[in-house]
């Protein structure tokens, strides 16, 4: 029996590490305070009536140069590997992670999972960090090197917006940026290699809404986390969305086993086994 293709898409920060990547190392390598590097680059943003995620690529790209430390894809990696993830992704003593066990429990059902990252965060980063190997495609933001591998302008800027056309790209199987006219052509549904009834989209903020609410509507499973860390009013309005009818499930971002994100997206796996006609093995 051939396993049906299912997806299981993330975006990153929240969702997969606490925080913003460029938090944790690279904002302080260039001598600014958190706050004040999103402060200007909100700044920026209103004066120039742009892009948010634009402007602080392209922030990142000045203090870096001012700091004489210009941005490289290597730089971005080695910053990407101390990202702060949330219990239970990485495999440890205690015994195999998140994917391993998913991808075990998903194979029971008939079912194939391929894990996908839909993020505004950086892909070199995501390149860099604990876990990158674990997923079939990353769709991020990213910058263009010049031919001595130095960053010279953003490439790619995934915002709130954009990041519903990479659903489509998942389940039409056009895994880059740049391909248009594959990712217009008509494809009829039992064509398209993982249709939205067989993936799980898992987001934790604003720039998540649209892609939580366009999957819910799309016959797919959304699920809002949060940082148990995070305050109680934080928590609320994650729970919010629930109300609004933007997602199907809230949950706590700990992926250990028996946690209830964990039983939740094994609940959902077994709900789109049999609708696929799909037994358990035995």
């Amino acid at each position: 029996m051939s396993l049906k293709k299912t997806a299981l898409i993330y975006d990153f920060d929240g969702t997969l590490a606490r925080g913003n990547m460029q938090e944790v190392t690279f904002i302080p390598s260039v001598g600014m305070g958190i706050g004040d590097f999103w402060g200007e680059a909100d700044r920026l943003t209103r004066e120039s009536d742009g892009d948010n995620i634009l402007m602080y690529m392209q922030l990142m790209l000045q203090r870096a140069r001012e700091n004489g430390s210009p941005i490289t894809r290597r730089l971005l990696r080695e910053h990407g590997q101390d990202v702060k993830l949330f219990d239970g992704l990485k495999s440890d003593l205690t015994g195999p992670g998140w994917f391993d066990r998913i991808n075990l429990f998903a194979a029971q059902y008939g079912l194939e999972l391929e894990h996908y990252i839909i993020s505004a965060g950086l892909e070199e980063m995501i390149d860099g960090c604990p876990i990158r190997d674990a997923f079939r495609h990353v769709f991020a933001s990213k910058f263009v090197y010049d031919p001595d591998g130095v960053a010279v302008w953003p490439a790619v800027g995934v915002n709130y917006t954009t990041k519903t056309q990479y659903l489509f790209r998942i389940n039409k199987g056009v895994l880059n940026h740049f391909e248009h006219e594959r990712i217009n052509r008509f494809i009829p549904d039992d064509e398209r290699p993982v249709p939205f009834s067989r993936m799980i989209f898992l987001g934790d903020g604003d720039t998540d809404v649209p892609t939580m609410k366009m999957m819910h509507t799309k016959g797919g499973f959304s699920i809002a986390v949060y940082d148990p860390r995070n305050s109680e009013r934080d928590q609320d309005k994650i729970y919010s969305l629930i109300s609004e009818d933007r997602v199907n499930f809230v949950a706590a971002a700990d992926y250990r086993e028996g946690s209830a994100l964990d039983l939740i997206v094994k609940g959902l796996i077994g709900r789109i086994a049999i609708n696929e006609g799909v037994m358990p093995a035995a």
